[in-house]
């Protein structure tokens, strides 16, 4: 430690491979990487700390300087302990592409050109964008066409492939599509009212009409989403939850007033992670005049959050008023979003008595119309939610006859079967929709496989969950979260095989 400066600056940690698995920024090098073995520490910081083998440093003049430095590094290396930003949910962007003539775009990912959003809503991303395209006619295409196409015959396109606009012209139609895009809906209806009064003096009424058009369709968007509190500046408002060493973050960003996006986080927890967040985040993505958080931040990342904007960034960390109602609104809709339906695996394990949490369920059923077209069906629920890609249909290959017993015993085995081969996850619990004979047909499938995952049946009109080797159901109360969670998921899985029996009779009534 005492070959560490005390001067900004970078500090690297390293494995016995040589292999960086945390970096952090520091005003003073020493005291910080000192700080790490003064003391024991709680969860990923005490095991981040055990495998640190070497350290290296590069010093900086300044701690703002130490952070950029300390967000190129981490882009560059990755490393394990450091957090990994990627939004929980791809929302979508729209792009303007980085070209002489630039196309505009919905785009999933980053990549050269100039980004808007991400967008939570998918209609309302595509009335933005529909309205670009309607009004300023950019171009779509991915390659320039020798002839003007049935995009420029309905308006849509200027046709800078032909050279009916020029570089000039068609520059002033992107500029006004970035006020749109940024928000900016009443500088657009400004320029297009003075567009408007231009035609109308000039008695071009069929132009001035399509203006007034195109006005009277952007005061209607911008009433559209109006969340208004009287602001005439953007404010970022962070808040999080940490739960069993992930950190849970949500970001609400706001433009003047108005709600126009909301981003999820999900990350493992590391040593200054919000600090780690901020610089991350903020590197790419627009820097709001006032950032309103749920606890300090040292002083570096405010002077950071200034140099990068070009001015001063005012951060709020509020205790009452209505910055205090956002912060905690932000709270709320951490609770609900990531955590809003673990209350039903709570209820579903205390009242099976099961010893793990039931995070990855999967159901059963089986679907037939008079002993014809028999299917079966699994539908998967992780976290409480349906798990749609791992939902899956059963022709039913073995059972000749009406014989639902036999049926389940087949799509049981066939997919844990499959499952144990490929050594891939098992379920935490098993439902199968029925009584207590399909519940043992199942289960001898599961002890031939020699797999011990805990299994229930449930069945229909008393609605009665039935137990392996025991004698008599457990009833529990209509209104218990337990059982209409398991109503939930027969329900779903019963929905997915009768739309599979449907399809097959459909396909052999039209062979």
């Amino acid at each position: 430690m005492q070959d560490l400066p005390e001067l900004p600056g970078c500090y690297l940690f390293m494995n016995k491979q040589r292999i960086i698995i945390y970096i952090g920024k520091a005003k003073n090098l020493r005291k910080r990487v000192s700080s790490y073995f003064a003391k024991q520490h709680e969860g990923k910081t005490q095991v981040l700390v055990e495998n640190i083998d070497s350290i290296d440093f590069i010093v900086t003049d300044s701690e703002v300087e130490a952070l950029i430095l300390e967000n190129n590094l981490i882009k560059k290396h990755q490393p394990k302990y450091n957090i990994d930003l990627k939004d929980s949910k791809r929302f979508a962007f729209i792009q303007l592409t980085d070209e002489k003539f630039p196309r505009i775009l919905v785009a999933r990912k980053r990549t050269k050109g100039t980004f808007f959003g991400p967008f939570t809503s998918a209609a309302y991303r595509d009335s933005i964008l529909k309205l670009s395209q309607k009004f300023f006619q950019l171009r779509t295409c991915k390659r320039m066409p020798k002839k003007p196409c049935l995009r420029y015959h309905i308006k849509l396109c200027s046709a800078p492939c032909v050279g009916l606009v020029d570089e000039k012209q068609y520059s002033e139609q992107i500029n006004r599509a970035i006020h749109l895009l940024s928000g900016k809906t009443n500088q657009v209806i400004k320029i297009l009212r003075n567009d408007m009064n231009g035609a109308s003096m000039e008695q071009d009424y069929e132009k001035s009409m399509i203006l007034r058009d195109q006005i009277a369709a952007l005061l209607f968007l911008s009433e559209k989403q109006k969340m208004e509190r009287g602001k005439k500046y953007d404010e970022d408002i962070i808040n999080y939850m940490i739960k069993n060493e992930k950190v849970y973050l949500m970001l609400f960003n706001i433009y003047k007033g108005t709600l126009i996006n909301k981003q999820e986080f999900v990350f493992n927890n590391s040593p200054d992670f919000l600090s780690e967040f901020i610089v991350q985040y903020y590197s790419d993505n627009k820097i709001p005049k006032e950032l309103i958080l749920p606890s300090p931040i040292d002083i570096s990342i405010k002077e950071f959050l200034g140099y990068r904007r070009k001015t001063k960034v005012s951060v709020t960390i509020p205790k009452k008023g209505d910055k205090k109602q956002l912060i905690e609104l932000v709270l709320k809709n951490v609770e609900v979003t990531f955590f809003g339906d673990m209350s039903k695996l709570d209820s579903l394990q205390e009242k099976l008595k099961l010893n793990n949490m039931p995070n990855v369920i999967e159901c059963f059923d089986i679907s037939h119309l008079a002993g014809t077209a028999m299917v079966g069906s699994m539908v998967n629920f992780r976290n409480a939610k349906p798990n749609k890609n791992n939902y899956r249909r059963f022709k039913i290959k073995t059972v000749d006859k009406i014989d639902d017993f036999a049926a389940i015993a087949e799509v049981v085995r066939r997919r844990y079967k499959r499952l144990k081969e490929e050594n891939l996850e098992m379920p935490d619990l098993i439902i199968i929709d029925g009584g207590k004979g399909q519940l043992s047909a199942a289960l001898k499938e599961l002890e031939k496989l020699h797999l011990r995952i805990p299994i229930i049946s449930i069945a229909k009109r008393e609605e009665e969950i039935y137990f392996p080797y025991s004698k008599f159901p457990l009833k529990l109360d209509r209104k218990e979260k337990a059982l209409k969670f398991v109503q939930e998921i027969r329900d779903e899985a019963h929905r997915f095989a009768i739309s599979y029996n449907r399809l097959l009779r459909k396909k052999s009534v039209s062979d």
